[in-house]
């Protein structure tokens, strides 16, 4: 099985919008842009709203009959280890291996001489990727870079063993994800890295390295953005040397977790996938339960009551709701509007603060982030949540569509 050149990973918390995001794709491909959409779906997110993986697979197994959509499509098991990847193994063709918790373990001595004694070719600047230095790798370069990540990839390793064995070589995509790591990887961590995948024998399509920056749950990036374009250039070009130089597939590309509304990044990268014929993979989840939110607000007074009811509640429980996403989002407390404040908005109110529109002045990226969050609130709700989505399915659907079409497939694919 192999990822086309684009894809991107679309998250649907509650199972609603299978539909209107191929829209999306189908809209690109009209437009001349083969992309592959990747359904995506982690366990945290499945033990919240009560689901299980298969119905991610049923969700877009329908989306597909009904558009009669005969591109490329695939599952993702989002974000799974050893203990979790079970249960996604009848249903899922993409695995983004996480290993976010051996990332800097104790490396075993043995592994490390081992290791070393393989890479030891790639520390002559004649077998690294160009990048204009020339800078012959030390030996204990080799070995600080390892001491980090080797027991990370001897973790995605038995991770992918494992799922080998059940469904068999070839038969899915692997994607490992290394952007948890307390310290953006620089281009070299990057190469060494992808040589430890290969000497581990991981057939990875998609690597997600920590680039320089914020990237918080559903706005816009916050850092140095030349900084970040330079850093994906050379990634890119990491990339490229890795699949031509090691035996990992040629089809070999970054990813970009926690890649939604990354509005000012989207022409950047854009423009470098194009000029060195890249691919890419850009993983989304939130995005699209944040335009239910807004698409309720929109289709008239009993949604907007429901989604101030929903922030109602999560601004009470803030501390409960934000407390696993501390390291990917940026609340100010000083900023959140009161709920007696939004009790008193209307639809236009609403989706000003709540759309990621920098041009309009009443957005509130705080207010975005807490929304965000809150669909623990939406799925205690239970029928009155999604029987809303079914009442208003058209103007949701719509605003789903848009999302993903204009907002990231467009800017990111088409130029």
């Amino acid at each position: 099985m192999r990822l086309a050149r684009y894809s991107l990973g679309i998250g649907d918390r509650f199972a609603h919008q299978g539909k209107a995001q191929l829209e999306a794709f189908a809209l690109a491909a009209a437009a001349g842009v083969a992309v592959t959409p990747v359904w995506n779906k982690s366990v945290r997110e499945h033990t919240i709203t009560g689901s299980v993986p298969q119905s991610v697979r049923d969700e877009a197994d329908a989306a597909v009959r009904a558009l009669r959509w005969e591109g490329q499509y695939l599952v993702d098991a989002d974000h799974v280890g050893l203990g979790t990847v079970d249960p996604f193994l009848p249903s899922s063709d993409f695995y983004t291996l996480d290993v976010a918790e051996q990332i800097g373990a104790p490396c075993p001595e043995q592994d490390l001489a081992g290791f070393l004694v393989k890479a030891d070719r790639y520390r002559d600047p004649r077998n690294l990727p160009d990048l204009g230095t020339g800078i012959k790798v030390s030996r204990e370069d080799l070995a600080a870079v390892a001491r980090i990540y080797l027991p990370a990839v001897r973790q995605a390793g038995r991770i992918y063993r494992h799922i080998e064995a059940r469904k068999g070589a070839g038969a899915f995509v692997t994607e490992i994800s290394m952007d948890e790591a307390e310290r953006p990887q620089s281009t070299l961590d990057l190469a060494l890295i992808l040589v430890m995948v290969a000497l581990e024998g991981i057939p990875a399509q998609t690597i997600a390295p920590k680039f320089p920056g914020r990237f918080n749950k559903g706005v816009d990036y916050v850092g140095d953005r030349e900084q970040f374009q330079a850093c994906f250039d050379q990634d890119l070009a990491v990339l490229a040397w890795a699949a031509e130089t090691l035996p990992l597939p040629s089809n070999l590309k970054l990813s970009v977790h926690s890649g939604s509304d990354k509005f000012s990044l989207f022409g950047p990268m854009g423009a470098a996938i194009r000029r060195r014929g890249a691919g890419l993979h850009l993983k989304t989840a939130g995005t699209t339960w944040l335009e239910e939110v807004a698409g309720l607000a929109e289709s008239g007074p009993e949604g907007l009551a429901l989604a101030r009811e929903i922030y109602a509640q999560a601004h009470a429980r803030r501390d409960e709701l934000t407390g696993p996403y501390l390291p990917v989002i940026a609340i100010d407390p000083a900023r959140l509007p009161s709920v007696r404040e939004v009790a008193g908005w209307d639809s236009g109110q609403f989706l000003a603060a709540l759309r990621n529109d920098p041009a309009e002045p009443r957005y509130n990226p705080s207010f975005r982030q807490m929304v965000h969050v809150a669909y623990r609130v939406a799925a205690e709700l239970g029928t009155r949540f999604t029987g809303a989505l079914e009442a208003h399915a058209d103007v949701i659907g719509a605003a789903v569509r848009t999302n993903i079409y204009d907002r990231h497939l467009k800017p990111l694919f088409l130029g």
